[in-house]
């Protein structure tokens, strides 16, 4: 017996006035209705309407009944509707590409974060320095901050990162600073292979393109940073990475009066993969933890 489908059907023929007109409410059959006015009276053990072949009329019963009847009704609606408006448990399996440096600083912790919040949610991260495309290679979402296109992609910029030339205090005791890019080129340089040796400026009467010659060449910013602590030479690195050194006084910026293009830390999604609810969710995740102010830039008087 579905006691509130028979609740429903008594207060539907009380404000119709009739059965024909509940079941009319109802999408069901007259008979449906009166079956189940039967079983609420059976199970109230009181009959409910006064029925003749004109009218149907609530006893006095029934008018007795009717307020704790509708406030039954009304309340498991309210609470259906109130359950349907909360958010569903994200679950199923996440296949994540990011970058080495990017993770171990900050992007590990923000996934770190992201797993606690949807513990049904399942992930493969792998780490990975180089362009990848999402599609080819089975990716729900790869993150880099390599310039890169692929067909069949969306691609999501997250967050600006500026890049900075820098170089310890032991090094420029040893050599003068440079005051011009041009300068560059007698100095110790310690490149980021992916983005090429040639270090591009701009300043106030346009840019200006240096070709390097490395002295240390590598894909990995952390060794290059290493080097520059060492006084081994100067080199450009993302802000991220050499913001703390900075403060504490191990690096020095160069070239105050020329800015370097920022890299964009980006998310590259397939489109069939756009609508999925777990990446949907890990996109508005990532967009908030880099915004308005990227992690590395806050309390720090950067902001």
């Amino acid at each position: 017996m579905d006691t509130i489908a028979n609740l429903k059907a008594f207060l539907e023929v009380a404000r119709a006035g009739s059965f024909v007109g509940a079941a009319r409410r109802l999408r069901v059959a007259p008979s449906v209705v009166t079956k189940r006015v039967e079983q609420l009276e059976w199970r109230t053990g009181q009959r409910l309407f006064e029925r003749t072949t004109r009218r149907v009329s609530v006893t006095e019963a029934g008018r007795l009944f009717m307020p704790t009847a509708a406030r039954l009704v009304n309340d498991l609606d309210d609470a259906i509707a109130q359950l349907q408006k909360r958010p569903r448990a994200l679950e199923g399996r996440l296949r994540i590409k990011v970058p080495t440096t990017l993770s171990a600083f900050y992007l590990g912790g923000m996934l770190a974060r992201f797993q606690n919040q949807h513990p049904n949610i399942t992930m493969d991260v792998l780490a990975l320095d180089r362009p990848v495309d999402p599609v080819q290679e089975g990716f729900d979402m790869a993150i880099g901050m390599f310039p890169a296109s692929f067909g069949g992609s969306v691609d999501v910029g997250l967050c600006a990162v500026p890049r900075l030339a820098v170089a310890a205090p032991a090094y420029l005791a040893r050599n003068e600073a440079p005051r011009h890019p041009s300068e560059l080129l007698r100095h110790q340089i310690l490149n980021f292979q992916p983005l090429g040796a040639t270090w591009t400026f701009e300043g106030k009467t346009g840019p200006v393109a240096v070709s390097v010659t490395p002295r240390v060449d590598s894909n990995d910013g952390l060794i290059l940073l290493q080097n520059a602590l060492e006084g081994n030479g100067v080199t450009l690195l993302t802000s991220y990475l050499l913001l703390p050194a900075i403060q504490a006084g191990r690096l020095v910026t160069l070239l105050p009066e020329f800015r370097v293009a920022d890299i964009w830390v980006r998310a590259m999604v397939p489109e069939n993969r756009m609508q999925i609810e777990r990446v949907q969710a890990l996109l508005d995740f990532l967009r908030a933890e880099f915004s308005p102010v990227p992690p590395w830039e806050r309390n720090t008087g950067s902001a």
